[in-house]
């Protein structure tokens, strides 16, 4: 499927880079954010037909070994701060804290944990992904770390400003080896937190639609607490959203919602065998509107999979990935956007944990030309991560999150981006936000991005 469109990069070293992350910069502007183990950070942005490092030194931070990445509007000034875990160890304490980087109006970036009165509640511990929820639905967002041998943490703004970790308060601040979070409306009609551990058996936290939470997994049947989960990812499973997560070197997961809420597995047995996988991406590639699955791998060949909703449930079928299949690619992150602005999503993927390696982009060969793109907005303005978008086109509903962070290290991009195979125009779309309110808009056309503001009223 995917040719190697890696020439758009104006510059590629190799090195050691771990998680990437598609950040909104001013106004609509998406950049990618890519961390950096064994160097600088980098933040690249597209200018005069090619991806620049435009990061400056305060966000390189090359002596710091960053691996995750999500971004989230923290405190409702419109504009996304950055979240920048960094691990320099496996397991347990750690030297260096984690960032988080918010930019002022004159363009200058700060960590919000080098302010004195936040030092006290700075994350020590190594961790592997982070993502944002807003879980009240206020337009707020919070960081949820997933760490490793050491409680996870969930970061928002106390009413004096300073930085708080709610998770005890919580009770979210459970020790096991955290690997990978989603947080989308799963389980309940709110903002829920799903996390796929190593270790351990996994969780899921049920929102009660005051931003408070139980812990479900096993009644929904997510546990798997056999196997050492890696990345996870959500996707259409015909018109709700489904899961589906990587085990190291075990059977992975594609898990659909049946009528009572729980979840079975409708891996096949080829989709389900064995690999060393880290991170999921869930995206429609070749826009002919059904997902595909790209399971990026350590040291062997990548995946890739079409899952098309059916009347009697999921069907499976593997693709040949081309370029992207990558054997020798030691692959650690990955993150999907319409970088060049074409309605064809890329796939970004970085490599590296066991030698220097350059980023690629790939992109589908020969995708339909028809799409749509919806960009709900929050209340104030920046992208409203976790809400979740329905497309009515072609007899069939398809639904999307936008993406508050993916699974392993990563965070896509914050669009719902529907491919339309044959139809030139959807009919209906409904964006719900995170608060429950809803927006439908009639015959929306396609091959367009539509921002949708959050309604006011």
């Amino acid at each position: 499927m995917f040719a190697d469109a890696s020439h758009l990069f104006a510059h590629n070293p190799p090195g050691l880079h771990y998680g990437v992350g598609v950040v909104a910069l001013e106004g609509s502007r998406l950049g990618l954010f890519v961390t950096g183990f064994d160097g600088p950070n980098r933040l690249l942005i597209w200018n005069t037909g090619a991806l620049r490092d435009v990061a400056p030194p305060v966000l390189a931070d090359a002596d710091r070994r960053a691996v995750a990445i999500a971004s989230a509007d923290l405190d409702g000034d419109g504009r996304e701060e950055l979240y920048v875990l960094n691990t320099d160890t496996f397991a347990g304490p750690k030297r260096h804290a984690d960032r988080l980087f918010k930019c002022a109006p004159d363009g200058q970036w700060e960590d919000l944990f080098a302010r004195p009165g936040n030092a006290a509640v700075r994350n020590l511990a190594a961790g592997r992904s982070v993502v944002a929820i807003d879980r009240r639905g206020v337009g707020r967002y919070g960081f949820f770390v997933a760490n490793y041998g050491r409680p996870m943490r969930l970061y928002e703004l106390a009413p004096g400003g300073a930085l708080a970790d709610l998770a005890p308060a919580l009770e979210l601040a459970r020790t096991t080896g955290g690997r990978s979070a989603v947080a989308l409306p799963l389980f309940s009609h709110f903002p829920d937190l799903f996390c796929a551990n190593e270790q351990g058996a996994n969780f899921a936290y049920r929102n009660h639609g005051d931003g408070t939470f139980d812990e479900a997994a096993s009644h929904l049947k997510l546990t798997d607490a056999d196997e050492h989960a890696r990345g996870v990812a959500a996707f259409d499973a015909g018109g709700a959203l489904g899961l589906c997560w990587a085990n190291w070197d075990g059977p992975h997961r594609l898990m659909v919602p049946r009528p009572d809420g729980t979840f079975r597995d409708a891996a096949t047995p080829g989709f389900a065998f064995p690999s060393a996988a880290r991170t999921v991406v869930a995206a429609d590639f070749d826009n002919d509107g059904t997902d595909e699955l790209f399971f990026n791998q350590m040291a062997e060949s990548n995946r890739l999979f079409r899952v098309h909703p059916t009347e009697a449930g999921i069907d499976v079928t593997k693709l040949e990935a081309g370029d992207a299949t990558d054997p020798e690619g030691c692959g650690t992150g990955a993150a999907v956007c319409d970088i060049d602005g074409d309605g064809v999503l890329e796939l970004i993927v970085s490599r590296g944990e066991k030698l220097a390696q350059p980023l690629s982009i790939y992109k589908a060969r020969s995708a339909s030309p028809n799409y749509l793109r919806i960009r709900p907005l929050t209340r104030f303005g920046a992208p409203a991560r976790g809400a979740v978008v329905k497309a009515e086109y072609g007899g069939r509903v398809r639904v999307k999150g936008v993406c508050a962070g993916s699974g392993y290290l990563c965070q896509m991009e914050p669009v719902a981006h529907f491919g339309l195979g044959e139809s030139r125009t959807a009919d209906r779309v409904s964006v719900t936000w995170p608060d429950g309110a809803e927006v439908t808009l009639l015959n929306p056309g396609g091959n367009r991005t539509l921002n949708v503001p959050y309604p006011r009223g």
